[in-house]
């Protein structure tokens, strides 16, 4: 009875959500995706890429890791762990997509909140044939980078969710600004940035020791110009987040947009400690995976960021104005 209260009562959430659960259910969507670029880089950094060398099975005998395929047993688990996660993730983003089906916070469903979490289901099956094609290329560095950055624009798109299911509808036919347009330009520049920074780590990763064994193809580019480069654009990110934080503190930005940019600059401190550190010890792997974690950490900082610059109204707002407007006399009402 207890079991059945228990399926009844999650069947109720995810059927019925309420403005409070639906965020949490995105915010388990921003995790989720987030926790899958992780593991991914645990997989990557550990030459445990090809572990399981078929797919969708992880041998040509065994749907599992088992057998023999001359890598470690313990690179056959670390890549089947990662399947299995992107399994669990595929769950999440499911029950997403239903909630947000049923999700009517203004009494009518929600097209943009739809297609937001139908972004993450469609993304992880983009997500799984890109990386069948990483395993049968034996880790071609190309198709190594995009399989990351579309990781990294999943998790855009979670946290763009995460954030419309509190806001009003009203956000689609327009949205006030909080800060300056000096300051939501250097913002969305910043983002942009971002992206291209990812796209040379994944080119620094590729060209060094870490892209796999010795036998996984790589670029052929030199790994101390393109780790420059990588740094470089690290300095115009700092830069930008410097003017940035200090402007928002300076303006009559929001308080919460004032806390993000400060976050931002420790968690870009902190990334840069790390990737000098990381330079100048030989790569170890365990110092990078922290560095990929960063890079996640700082992506969803920002994208909050970029958010919090405008006011788009909130679900109990509207519903609020709703009522007010309809407790009015006729008269009254334009």
């Amino acid at each position: 009875m207890g079991l059945r209260s228990a399926a009844r009562r999650w069947a109720g959430l995810i059927l019925a959500p309420s403005p409070v659960t639906m965020r949490r259910l995105a915010l388990a969507g921003v995790a989720a995706t987030a926790v899958i670029i992780m593991t991914g880089a645990a997989v990557r950094l550990s030459q445990s890429g090809l572990g399981c060398p078929d797919w969708p099975d992880c041998t040509s005998r065994s749907i599992v890791a088992a057998g023999v395929t001359g890598d470690p047993l313990i690179h056959r688990w670390v890549e089947f762990g990662n399947r299995l996660v992107t399994v669990v993730i595929t769950i999440i983003a499911a029950l997403v997509l239903v909630a947000a089906w049923r999700y009517r916070p203004e009494g009518a469903r929600r097209r943009d909140i739809v297609w937001l979490a139908a972004l993450q289901p469609a993304g992880i099956v983009a997500q799984a044939i890109l990386g069948g094609v990483v395993v049968l290329t034996r880790l071609d560095p190309v198709w190594v980078s995009v399989h990351f950055l579309l990781s990294m624009a999943l998790v855009a798109a979670a946290v763009a969710l995460h954030v419309r299911v509190g806001e009003s509808s009203a956000w689609l036919a327009g949205a006030r600004p909080l800060a300056p347009r000096e300051l939501r330009l250097i913002c969305f520049g910043l983002l942009a940035v971002l992206m291209l920074m990812f796209a040379a780590g994944t080119v620094v990763t590729g060209a060094g020791p870490l892209a796999g064994a010795r036998s996984v193809p790589r670029y052929h580019l030199p790994l101390a110009g393109v780790t420059q480069l990588h740094a470089d654009i690290g300095w115009l990110i700092a830069g930008l987040v410097i003017a940035l934080a200090v402007g928002l503190q300076l303006s009559a930005a929001p308080r919460r947009a004032v806390r993000l940019g400060w976050l931002l600059l420790a968690l870009i401190g902190a990334q840069g400690a790390i990737g000098y550190t990381q330079y100048f010890t030989g790569l170890p792997a365990g110092l990078v995976w922290f560095h990929v974690t960063g890079s996640v950490a700082i992506w969803i900082v920002a994208l909050r960021l970029a958010f919090s610059l405008h006011d788009r109204g909130s679900v109990t707002g509207s519903r609020e104005a709703a009522a007010a407007d309809a407790a009015r006399p006729d008269a009254a009402r334009v």
